[in-house]
């Protein structure tokens, strides 16, 4: 599933491509025929990103709400559209260019008061300048659930995945076993502070690179990492090999219906 800098930069994109402008609107695939057909023709005027969601605003017609889910994808290209391909869920294109959105989890028209509602749901992003990390203090520093579950719940704090979720815990040397409320506020402040850092980092390369200066292929003179997700990892989807700072064997193991990934030597705090 995309995670949070995924989202955050396919809204700096359909800005670039449609902000300010009226766009056309059409759901090739017909499931959303009826909303796209009130959305033909109106200004894209506003976009954002909470965590996972995405939420394209044309005025007084409401916000396009959409979630990608495990399978949806968005793809952008240069006018004119050609013919869609596939189960294209809705088609935006202007003068430029055009994007399509396939098999999202959600794709819907909601009304202001609805997105609200939604956004009161998700916990604060380290994404959104204004969203305060206090709130998912707040939480964390009362549960005993292990802080692994903790970062992957949306309710608590939105935007991460299991990538960010293990690297950020490997960065810091914080076993995901610990409960919430075990961390002190010094290391919550910290990983606050380095989930940001990280994040803004993923929008700008558009892919996940965790590992610092003197730990590059080229500072330890080995090869880069092949694999589907791209960048330069610490632990995620590294089972089995050795760390790349004290060499014990990554371990990985289930935890919130997801593979965790750590390195026990590491993080044993």
């Amino acid at each position: 599933m995309p995670e949070g800098h995924t989202i955050h930069r396919l809204a700096i994109e359909h800005l670039r491509a449609f902000g300010g402008r009226p766009v056309r609107a059409t759901s090739p695939q017909g499931r959303f025929a009826a909303s796209a057909a009130l959305l033909d023709g109106r200004v894209l005027d506003g976009v954002e990103a909470h965590g996972k969601h995405l939420f394209l605003g044309f005025g007084g017609t409401g916000w396009v709400h959409v979630h990608l889910g495990l399978y949806g994808t968005v793809t952008f290209g240069a006018a004119p559209a050609p013919p869609p391909v596939g189960q294209v869920r809705l088609r935006l294109a202007g003068a430029d260019g055009y994007a399509d959105l396939r098999g999202p989890a959600a794709c819907e028209l909601i009304t202001a008061a609805e997105k609200d509602a939604l956004h009161s749901r998700l916990g604060p992003d380290p994404l959104r300048p204004a969203d305060d990390p206090e709130r998912a203090w707040q939480r964390i520093s009362r549960s005993r659930s292990p802080v692994a579950a903790l970062l992957m719940d949306q309710k608590v704090l939105a935007g991460v995945g299991n990538v960010y979720r293990a690297e950020v815990l490997f960065r810091l040397g914080i076993s995901p076993h610990r409960a919430g409320r075990d961390l002190t506020r010094t290391e919550w402040d910290a990983l606050w502070a380095d989930l940001v850092e990280l994040m803004r980092a993923g929008v700008a390369a558009g892919r996940i690179d965790t590992v610092r200066a003197e730990h590059t292929p080229e500072a330890m003179g080995r090869p880069p990492r092949v694999d589907d997700h791209g960048g330069e990892v610490y632990v995620y989807r590294r089972t089995t090999m050795p760390c790349l700072i004290c060499t014990t064997p990554v371990r990985t193991e289930p935890l919130a219906a997801r593979n965790l990934f750590w390195c026990p030597t590491c993080q044993q705090r």
